[in-house]
């Protein structure tokens, strides 16, 4: 054996000295343990086996031990246990925020339409005993019946009407809204309405005496708009197949032999054997209001006087006559016991010793005067007119007013204002039911300013027609002088209608409008008659100077040329005063409108 510092010495001298490394060389490549290289087999690829799920990369990036080698195994883990918890979480909150978004979103919508049914009801207040569903589709058909409901102007009777005859239905139901009504029996005294399934409405007049105030009076309101539909509808039938309502002269059929074409991208006409009468006529409505029991004598004599306004302007002139005599009847059967022959049942004049003149009583003989007076029945009609305007100026003057409630303080009208948003109005008290005696208010004066109106203007109409020159100079005078008491009357009638309209209270909207539509019908009237008596002046001057040079005319006593030209130039003089008042008047009226529309009823819920 050799001994061992011979075996140490051999490795001191055998071992390499140390030298630094080389820098410009590169460093080994870094040997992957997921990255094999198979030397020990035929294929080129790594002998090692291959682990996948011990090597994570960026997802993007190749093996660098082999970069021309096709990779086949997964690149990376994208679900790891981290990432797979942040998605969890994620998911959650998306779910979350979803979710409370839109309880967020149905509690605004929610909060926005009670709202607007808030802005609804205080426009259109409706009964409180009436079902939520049956007030709103009555809400519905009012807004509806707008004509500033559509962009377009025009209003769609069909659906307006049809709201209406819903919530008549529904009112006259004794499941639903109609509990304790006195139905007729029997299925012949029903209607159903095409388009409505299975809901129907009576007929005859109905017992509402089980019925609240407030409830009988939201179904006359009921009546009298579902009769104004009616109305529209009268010349439209409905297209069964289709459930469209066209006009009639569109149908075709039989009893339209030469139908009109219907407008440019409307449906085609329909056929007669698939159409019906679009809506019952308006005399089923307005004899239920007058057949029924309950109602007050105003509204009776409402629906008697608008029904015979129908009449009349569909030509029935006789029907319209009884029509206004039975409200005529109406008015004077609810005057006090004891009171008789106020007025002429024969003319409709009112008795020079009336000892008691109700509302109801002037409301139906001005009507009948001016049923008169649209028939051409002028003698008939001025003595009415006369025994109306006389009537309404013996009318007492109203009682003193009470002095003035002191300003409230900034308190109570924060307050007020408060309680007006949170607190929804009580239903407004009833009106005056007419039977009572009218006293001579602000609006009692625009209705006599309004009777003036109509008596010039039957004075005026009375005289000669334009294309009857006249053939005596007797008859010529009468004829001017008819023409100059009814240019006086109107004339008369502006001045009052617009004194009245400047100093009344902006509160009262219906006086005020009373004024402002008297206002304007008698400047109308007034400038169309100027403008006429300076038309007949100058015919009568230029005839005059063809005929007769610058002397008198067949009868002693006639004007001369000039004369006839300085009556001309005073009626020229008198169209020029009349324009520049027109412009005044119609920026009056034009304030008017703007105020009366801001003024409207609804409180700050407009």
């Amino acid at each position: 054996m050799l001994p061992p510092r011979i075996s140490i010495a051999r490795i001191i001298l055998n071992r390499r000295p140390l030298r630094p490394p080389n820098s410009k060389c590169s460093p080994p490549g870094l040997r992957l343990f997921t990255q094999n290289s198979q030397l020990l087999l035929v294929s080129r690829t790594s002998p090692r086996p291959e682990l996948p799920y011990l090597y994570v990369s960026s997802g993007t990036s190749f093996p660098r031990a082999a970069p021309s080698i096709q990779y086949k195994g997964p690149l990376a883990r994208y679900l790891t246990t981290e990432r797979k918890q942040r998605i969890k979480t994620e998911a959650k909150l998306t779910v979350k925020y979803i979710l409370y978004f839109h309880i967020i979103a149905g509690f605004a919508l929610a909060l926005v339409w009670l709202v607007s049914v808030e802005i609804k009801e205080r426009r259109y207040q409706t009964p409180p005993e009436w079902s939520f569903r049956t007030r709103n589709i009555y809400r519905t058909a009012r807004i509806m019946s707008e004509p500033d409901f559509n962009r377009s102007g025009v209003t769609e009777w069909p659906q307006v009407g049809n709201n209406y005859w819903v919530a008549l239905s529904r009112l006259e139901d004794t499941s639903l809204d109609g509990k304790d009504l006195q139905i007729p029996p029997g299925d012949d005294h029903r209607v159903y309405v095409v388009g409505i399934d299975a809901l129907g409405f009576t007929r005859n007049g109905l017992d509402l005496l089980s019925k609240s105030e407030e409830w009988r009076r939201g179904y006359y309101s009921v009546l009298l708009d579902a009769a104004r539909a009616a109305e529209h509808l009268d010349e439209e039938v409905r297209d069964t197949k289709r459930n469209i309502t066209f006009p009639k002269e569109h149908m075709i059929g039989p009893s339209n032999p030469r139908p009109k074409p219907v407008p440019h991208g409307a449906a085609s006409p329909p056929l007669e054997e698939n159409c019906v009468p679009a809506s019952e006529s308006p005399q089923m409505f307005y004899t239920k209001i007058l057949s029924s029991t309950g109602f007050s004598t105003r509204q009776r004599l409402d629906a008697a006087l608008a029904y015979a306004d129908w009449l009349d302007f569909k030509g029935l002139h006789e029907s319209a006559e009884e029509m206004y005599d039975w409200g005529l009847d109406i008015a004077m059967g609810a005057l006090p016991v004891g009171v008789n022959n106020a007025v002429d049942s024969q003319t409709g004049i009112i008795s020079n010793n009336a000892a008691y003149v109700s509302n109801n009583l002037l409301k139906a003989t001005t009507a009948l005067a001016i049923h008169h007076a649209r028939n051409a029945n002028l003698t008939a009609a001025l003595p009415i007119f006369l025994s109306v305007l006389r009537a309404k100026k013996q009318l007492s003057l109203p009682p003193i007013p009470n002095a003035p409630k002191a300003e409230p303080t900034k308190l109570e009208w924060i307050m007020s204002v408060a309680k007006s948003i949170l607190v929804t109005p009580p239903y407004p008290p009833p009106p005056p039911s007419g039977d009572e005696a009218p006293i001579r208010t602000p609006a009692a004066v625009c209705e006599e300013a309004a009777v003036m109106a109509h008596v010039g203007e039957i004075l005026f109409a009375s005289s000669n027609d334009d294309s009857e020159p006249p053939l005596k100079e007797s008859k010529s005078r009468s004829t001017s002088r008819k023409q100059t008491s009814g240019l006086g009357w109107t004339r008369d009638a502006v001045d009052v209608s617009e004194s009245t309209l400047t100093s009344m209270d902006a509160a009262d909207l219906d006086g005020r409008q009373t004024c402002a539509e008297c206002l304007r019908t008698g400047m109308e009237n007034w400038s169309t008659m100027v403008r006429k008596m300076l038309r007949d002046q100058r015919r009568s001057v230029s005839t005059k100077e063809d005929k007769f040079g610058n002397g008198r005319g067949w009868f002693w006593g006639g004007k001369s040329t000039e004369e006839a030209e300085e009556d001309e130039g005073r009626w020229e003089r008198e169209l020029h005063s009349v324009d520049e008042r027109m412009d005044k008047v119609q920026r009056l009226l034009e304030n008017e409108e703007e105020s009366r529309k801001q003024r409207k009823p609804g409180g700050w819920l407009r």
